[in-house]
């Protein structure tokens, strides 16, 4: 387990719980108090491509989502500001790009699988 660096003001804690794996990337991350006494909650992301090792944890694109509601929701009420349409605008490119790169692969008929 270890920590990762963060650029952000807040003080919670995201700990990495397990080794890279063949896609090089993590996928087990857990969100600590900034004391690291509590767990505020866990994530587990999928590991391997969908065809070869069916669905076993979330995307990238579903936090994305959720942080794209909140920020939508703030922006509703009292709390709109210059700095959360910013945040959501760039939040909502991410997605485009990353939906982008799905339907791309589909039509090529690699997602899902360990292929470019």
């Amino acid at each position: 387990m270890r920590e990762l660096i963060r650029s952000g003001i807040y003080t919670n804690k995201i700990m990495i719980l397990d080794e890279r794996g063949e896609d090089n990337a993590y996928h087990e991350y857990e969100i600590r108090s900034f004391d690291k006494q509590k767990v505020l909650g866990n994530i587990s992301f999928q590991n391997g491509p969908l065809k070869e090792n069916k669905l076993n944890g979330c995307f990238q694109e579903d936090l994305i989502e959720i942080c794209i509601d909140r920020l939508r929701c703030f922006q509703d009420g009292d709390f709109a500001c210059r700095e959360n349409a910013l945040a959501l605008t760039k939040l909502e490119e991410a997605l485009m790009w990353l939906n982008s790169r799905t339907r791309d692969r589909v039509i090529r008929g690699v997602e899902g699988k360990s292929e470019q």
